[in-house]
């Protein structure tokens, strides 16, 4: 059973340090793809947010932000594995923060097929992060080992 646990654990983290990877290799001085792509969508973001819910979202430099997604997902992934509450923390985070920029689907009239696209991708990683919530939920719910060792009693 142990061994089943850290392959869904490798696999499941394979997602994420595949990417990061392939954000880490194409990088480069502007950022990379990474950053072209999330820089409108970035923008979109703080003005939807500042829009609906008057809190102005701090100027944050695209590629920073790039940088900030590829270790979250890299650093995450690898603790991820070796079945640590931080690296699950750190894929929640990054999923928590990446999912309402990248797939904007709320910026589009559902009729349109990009908000099909989008709104699948969206659910997509809500999913993932609730398989990272379970996962926490699921280590925190199991009772750590106790010792065996039987306490002496004293003879006088």
């Amino acid at each position: 059973m142990a061994f089943a646990s850290f392959l869904g654990r490798v696999l499941f983290a394979s997602v994420f340090i595949l990417s990061a990877y392939q954000e880490f290799s194409d990088f480069g001085l502007d950022g990379g793809p990474a950053a072209k792509a999330i820089g409108p969508k970035f923008d979109v973001f703080t003005k939807h947010v500042h829009s609906h819910v008057a809190v102005q979202v701090p100027d944050i430099e695209v590629k920073r932000l790039a940088a900030a997604a590829i270790a979250l997902k890299g650093i995450g992934g690898i603790f991820f594995i070796f079945g640590s509450n931080l690296g699950a923390f750190l894929l929640i985070l990054h999923q928590l923060i990446a999912t309402p920029i990248l797939y904007d689907f709320y910026n589009y009239e559902s009729w349109n097929t990009e908000f099909t696209r989008l709104f699948i991708e969206f659910t997509q990683n809500v999913a993932l992060l609730g398989a990272l919530l379970f996962f926490v939920g699921m280590k925190n719910s199991i009772p750590r080992r106790q010792s065996k060792k039987v306490p002496k009693t004293k003879t006088v």
